[in-house]
């Protein structure tokens, strides 16, 4: 059991909140594929932001996915590990997707905290400290585990680039050990947005990759 009481570092945010938090299990050791009986609705609320800190409530590191991560409301419907979609309100063209990491206390369902390099993914100065979104949910990504997996990579490969946009294009049985599925992401940059195409083989019976490349494509 891990006891903490942690406080996010607003350090250049004017809506700095103490957000203390209880005891609680570190158990998340990589990030979880949840099943999603019901798809979960978008709602349009706010977001601040967050330096993030060494340890979370869901036991997932603020740097994974390049940083492009988010913490919510403990009653809220989204769990550790999930993917949401975010969009700037005031900039509908600039949206991102983060990885729920942390869980704050008290938190409302249509408010969320975001790690501060998503926040300036979002288009958002950090001195407005609170902007308006809207928060998609993206249970299909959450049950494909290689385009989960592509989509990280493909955010490591284009630094200075977030991915805004996800769909799986297709999935082709090549043997009884080699199955192919092929994923589209729409990354936003500084000055452009680009598409790219990852492809992943790997053997069904084992779960391994036995391939997988990316590469831009036109748009």
């Amino acid at each position: 059991m891990y006891s903490n009481n942690y406080y996010y570092p607003y350090a250049y945010n004017p809506y700095y909140a103490h957000l203390p938090y209880s005891t609680y299990d570190r158990h998340y050791s990589t990030y979880p594929y949840y099943d999603y009986p019901v798809r979960q609705q978008s709602v349009r609320g706010q977001a601040t932001w967050t330096e993030g800190g060494q340890v979370t409530k869901c036991g997932i590191p603020w740097s994974s996915n390049q940083n492009m991560t988010v913490a919510v409301g403990e009653n809220s419907p989204y769990q550790c590990g999930q993917t949401l979609k975010v969009t700037n309100l005031s900039t509908p063209a600039r949206d991102v997707l983060v990885t729920v990491v942390d869980q704050v206390p008290n938190y409302p369902e249509n408010k969320i905290n975001l790690h501060r390099k998503a926040f300036e993914a979002l288009g958002a100065n950090l001195n407005q400290g609170i902007i308006n979104v809207e928060i998609n949910p993206t249970p299909e990504l959450e049950q494909e585990k290689w385009g989960k997996y592509l989509l990280e990579v493909a955010q490591t490969a284009y630094p200075g680039y977030n991915v805004s946009e996800y769909n799986k294009t297709g999935e082709t049985q090549l043997s009884s050990n080699q199955t192919r599925e092929t994923y589209e992401y729409i990354l936003q940059g500084p000055q452009e947005r680009i598409k790219i195409r990852g492809t992943v083989i790997y053997n069904p019976n084992t779960d391994r990759i036995i391939s997988f490349d990316i590469k831009e494509i036109p748009r």
